[in-house]
């Protein structure tokens, strides 16, 4: 594991010292947006310039914004979204309702084919990076104040940051639920997916689903190797692998989960029952009211 957790830094490995890298990090500006427009991520006058960190020997892209780099994913999800149309235009970030009027949330990316300012057809893309665990802005601000001498090593006094890639798995997972039910069932529209390989690995659950062609799939799974290339000192995105697979196969793994050992899951009260001890609220002395130590959502 690198002991600097951060791998770019607004569009450039933090080894880059080139012209174009000091410029992007002098002026925090994102070399993937539109007109290499200034970053905003987290903060607009103080934002938060990673691009990717380290996971293990991994570079893990955290912004979805970086897989905006020379278009290269809307060429490869336009012939699935939109077979055959030309021309397409993408909208960001479309709120999706349902007949209620309730937001289910935002489209990443929506392509349309249209004519004169008609909209034929579309299909949504999302967009999926990594999420974290752990202070990151800490070791940005420790490498942003002196590049030169700080590239090698994150802030001392701060923890290795780390990929959450359980909570990213949960957000797809709702991605495909939701949206699909509405995009993929109701309107008959196609959905793709653009991530990293590493996500891909680590999103388990939809491992083994069985796989079809590109004209019977309703998804497709776009997956990203990051590649370095050493001559200009930094990243590119490569298509690595495209999974073809049908909304209901996906259905019917997510709701077909095979259980545990309950045994295991015993095992794991008891140890948390030994280790809170008697007065923590895992057994109420007032039942009809019980203080609840702590939640969590896994």
């Amino acid at each position: 594991m690198p002991n600097q957790p951060l791998c770019e830094v607004f569009g450039y490995p933090v080894s880059n010292f080139s012209q174009d890298a000091n410029h992007a990090r002098t002026n925090k500006i994102c070399p993937y947006k539109p007109g290499m427009a200034a970053c905003t991520k987290d903060k607009a006058n103080d934002p938060l310039g990673v691009c990717s960190m380290w996971d293990g020997a991994t570079p893990v892209i955290l912004c979805p914004v970086r897989f905006l780099e020379s278009g290269t994913i809307f060429r490869a999800v336009n012939e699935f979204l939109l077979p055959g149309v030309q021309n397409p235009r993408m909208v960001y970030e479309v709120r999706l309702v349902d007949a209620a009027g309730q937001n289910i949330g935002r489209i990443d990316g929506v392509l349309v084919g249209q004519e004169n300012g008609t909209v034929t057809d579309f299909g949504a893309l999302e967009i999926q990076a990594v999420y974290i665990s752990g202070n990151i802005r800490s070791h940005f601000a420790y490498y942003i104040a002196d590049p030169q001498n700080h590239y090698q090593t994150g802030n001392p006094a701060e923890k290795y940051p780390r990929a959450d890639w359980l909570s990213s798995v949960k957000r797809i997972v709702h991605q495909f639920n939701a949206k699909g039910a509405i995009l993929i069932t109701e309107w008959g529209k196609r959905m793709a997916l653009v991530a990293q390989s590493a996500f891909y690995r680590n999103f388990t659950l939809i491992h083994g689903i069985p796989e079809t062609t590109p004209d019977k799939a309703d998804i497709a799974i776009f997956l990203y190797q990051h590649v370095h290339n050493p001559i200009e000192n930094r990243y590119n995105l490569k298509l690595e692998q495209t999974v073809y697979i049908e909304f209901g196969e996906l259905l019917k793994r997510f709701t077909s989960i095979q259980a545990g050992n309950i045994e295991d899951f015993v095992a794991v009260l008891e140890r948390k029952i030994r280790g809170q001890g008697n007065n923590d609220g895992s057994t109420p002395t007032n039942p009809s009211n019980p203080t609840i130590p702590g939640i969590s959502d896994d």
